[in-house]
């Protein structure tokens, strides 16, 4: 074979792995995913209600379902980014993370909120993508977070300490490879028998296995979702998860 048709081979095949990997990147559409067989937080309702309004001051659009039998190649195609807006228990059988997995392996984005980490345990391609499991949290207080990152679209706009009331999660087997937004001090609150120590991520972001994955751990209260610095947050967390800059 001839090098110049060689060198055409590969660059068809450059272009068409590259156009893969950014598929999702290029569509404007979100799924807020919210089903619960665990726990089922209060907030979810303001939750979706806030995600619809982000989108259409922000031009993307927004479905949302609890039905899993969503999962399907053929209808996660068309998002940019899933949310899983505050699930809980196991929420996918085999069929339905095996869809989500390819999904993701195909450029697509995650979004994981609050009890996002309280789900799918058996399922540890899931656990790494949404960075930690849930291990527990003390009563509902004020904490001093400290925003360790301030260069992130979902970081930028906060303040190198950022004082509020939420549900503050301890977690269990978190990923090594996180690129952690904000942390909480532990001297700030009384953390509880569970508490993680002086390394206590509470928001973060990070590539995984062809996607993007973005995880808060903040959005238990009904409040939150009228707080702007809290949703200016979780729009820069989506906007990522999209494969957006700005």
């Amino acid at each position: 074979m001839k090098k110049p048709i060689i060198l055409a081979l590969l660059m068809t095949l450059s272009f068409l792995i590259l156009s893969n990997a950014s598929i999702y990147a290029r569509k404007k559409k979100v799924l807020v995913f919210s089903k619960t067989l665990g726990f089922h937080h209060n907030s979810i309702k303001q939750g979706i209600d806030a995600i619809q309004k982000l989108g259409l001051a922000n031009k993307f659009d927004v479905d949302s379902t609890t039905n899993s039998a969503n999962f399907t190649p053929a209808n996660l195609k068309q998002y940019a980014a899933v949310i899983f807006l505050s699930t809980t228990g196991d929420v996918l059988n085999n069929e339905q993370q095996a869809a989500f997995e390819k999904y993701i392996q195909a450029g697509g984005g995650f979004v994981g909120v609050h009890s996002a980490t309280d789900c799918e345990y058996n399922w540890p391609w899931y656990g790494n993508l949404a960075g930690a499991y849930f291990a527990g949290h003390p009563n509902q207080q004020e904490a001093v977070l400290n925003v360790t990152d301030r260069k992130h679209i979902a970081t930028k706009h906060l303040p190198e300490q950022w004082k509020r009331k939420d549900e503050w999660y301890n977690f269990r087997n978190v990923s090594k490879d996180l690129k952690v937004l904000i942390a909480i001090d532990e001297k700030s609150y009384d953390a509880g028998k569970n508490k993680m120590g002086d390394y206590h991520p509470i928001a973060w972001y990070h590539e995984y296995d062809g996607g993007r994955a973005f995880y808060t751990g903040l959005g238990h209260t009904e409040e939150s979702f009228s707080e702007p610095l809290f949703l200016q947050h979780l729009l820069g967390g989506i906007k990522y998860a999209m494969g957006l800059k700005k």
